[in-house]
């Protein structure tokens, strides 16, 4: 194999989808904690995934528009720390590949390392021992090859070995016996691109990819009225005989969607212009557009049955507010606490469901405000709503750095708007996320670093504090070893597996008499209780 050219990167790409769906499991179960919470697996797979579609953009496409393309399906469908690293590494390499229609194995290995080089600076603060190390490193060992198939098998063969390396960079993946999962997950991304470049798996790759669930019909009936519009998407190939390519700028398209629609995500790549807008009339977005073009794919969703299946109730809103805040949460009673608080919208996610950026875009789009404060409330959550934050740009949007519920329940209940500005208030927002601990109690699935299976964890942060036969000791030994007495509130969340949550309320106001013990419906999943103090 001398070159790769778009239709084989598409396969390359394809193959990965394909060997990492066959395996997604496999990585969701390496998390370093023995509970329920590992979706690493699944976050990567949803985000190579969306980059999978550009099957169509035609036989005559270069290897720098379909690496655009890719790119651009995977930066909008990037899910959790490990999806948006993914992303960024293939944001590199369609940067490395710019204005190339095929690449040989010198320009490709370019290209692989400028993707090393944009995951780097994708995360602030860069930990080795991660998809960051096994994909460097594989780079790193491949370069110089002399052909493509050498590449892939040093590529391979490097990740293989730096990803067992692993846990002696990170001593937590050592207590827990596990290799990284992000880099679990990118080796066999990359053993598949290596299959597909053989051409081993081609009868598989469709089957990678399912088929998108059905819409449920009945949440728009012959008595609704459309008050969302509808989510247009499409590829429109430019037409020589509708203008000069040469001297055609792309504005003229992006600033009448602009003027006309909501949400615009606009790229071109070459001759092909890919949209995605939010309208009431999409007949009059397509019939503009068309007078440039023709199109390749469309798509037009109608909106009210996408916010019924994501259980949104709000509403756009005519006037533009000064201030917004979308929240992440799990959990009917934990999604009402956040509203209750002033949460605009509430994304529902959390552990093992991770919300995409398109998500968050759309969240920004209906809150309508001129700056948005956004509470990810999970360390998982947090990159994919800085990535949101870039993409978007008709308001301000502000992340405020909450790493689990405790920390965004605090800060959301000391927003005060009248504050100040923008920046003022979130100082005192990320100020009042660092006066909160938050413990969790889960159950252990597998047997683990000195913990058996069917165990109950205490968890505060990265550690394992405590254990016991049942949910709610273990609670109480993790509020001791947290020292509740010592703050004014002792909040419990209840989740949706919790026996005895008022039992347990009770043995807190009697141990911690001086704190104002407060019980909530919580509903959350993997975590029986969360507890918050502050």
């Amino acid at each position: 194999m001398d070159s790769i050219d778009a239709r084989l990167y598409l396969n390359l790409i394809r193959g990965g989808a394909a060997r990492l769906s066959a395996h997604r499991q496999t990585i969701n179960d390496l998390n370093v904690f023995p509970i329920p919470d590992g979706d690493t697996g699944d976050n990567m797979f949803m985000t190579i995934q969306a980059g999978c579609t550009p099957a169509s953009l035609g036989a005559d496409c270069t290897l720098s528009e379909m690496a655009k393309a890719v790119s651009a399906g995977m930066l909008m469908g990037a899910r959790g720390n490990s999806g948006v690293i993914l992303s960024r590494i293939f944001a590199g390499i369609a940067k490395g590949l710019a204005d190339v229609r095929e690449a040989g194995v010198n320009a490709f290995s370019r290209a692989m390392q400028a993707g090393v080089d944009e995951s780097y600076h994708a995360v602030s603060e860069p930990v080795e021992g991660t998809i960051l190390t096994v994909f460097r490193e594989g780079v790193e060992a491949a370069a110089g090859s002399k052909d493509l198939d050498e590449y892939f098998d040093l590529l391979v063969s490097a990740m293989d070995l730096s990803l067992q390396h692993t846990p002696e960079l990170l001593d937590v993946l050592k207590k827990a016996g596990v290799v990284d999962s992000g880099g679990a997950g990118l080796l066999y991304i990359a053993e598949g691109m290596r299959a597909a470049l053989h051409g081993e798996i081609a009868e598989t790759l469709d089957e990678a990819v399912p088929a998108p669930a059905h819409a449920d019909l009945d949440a728009f009936t012959e008595d609704s009225i459309l008050e969302f519009g509808y989510c247009t998407e499409f590829l429109l190939r430019l037409q020589r005989s509708k203008v000069d390519l040469d001297t055609f700028d792309e504005t003229v398209i992006s600033d009448w969607l602009a003027q006309n629609g909501d949400s615009l995500v606009f790229f071109r790549d070459g001759t092909i212009i890919k949209v995605h807008v939010h309208t009431r009339t999409p007949g009059e977005i397509l019939n503009h557009c068309q007078q440039y073009g023709e199109f390749l794919t469309l798509k037009v969703e109608n909106m009210t049955l996408q916010h019924h299946e994501n259980h949104m109730d709000e509403r756009f809103k005519v006037g533009r507010k000064s201030y917004g805040v979308v929240a992440v949460a799990s959990g009917s009673g934990l999604a009402a606490t956040f509203k209750e608080l002033g949460a605009d919208i509430v994304i529902e996610g959390g552990q093992t469901m991770n919300p995409p950026v398109e998500r968050f875009i759309e969240a920004f789009d209906t809150v309508n405000a001129e700056t948005v404060f956004v509470l990810p409330n999970n360390g998982n959550i947090l990159l994919t709503a800085r990535q949101a934050a870039e993409i978007y740009g008709k308001a301000d949007i502000r992340v405020i750095p909450s790493k689990t519920l405790g920390e965004g329940y605090y800060a959301l209940a000391n927003l005060d708007t009248e504050a100040g500005d923008a920046q003022t208030i979130e100082a005192s927002l990320t100020e009042a996320v660092d006066e909160v601990a938050t413990g969790l109690v889960s159950r252990a699935i597998r047997d683990s670093g000195g913990f058996h299976e069917g165990d109950y964890l205490g968890i505060h942060g990265k550690m394992i504090l405590t254990s016991g036969p049942d949910p709610e000791s273990t609670l109480l030994a993790l509020a001791d070893t947290l020292q509740a007495g010592s703050f004014d509130v002792i909040l419990v969340f209840a989740g949706a597996d919790a026996k005895d949550p008022d039992g347990v309320r009770k043995a807190l106001a009697a141990r911690y008499p001086r704190s104002e013990v407060i019980l909530q419906p919580g509903g959350q999943p993997v975590y029986e209780y969360i507890l918050v103090l502050f």
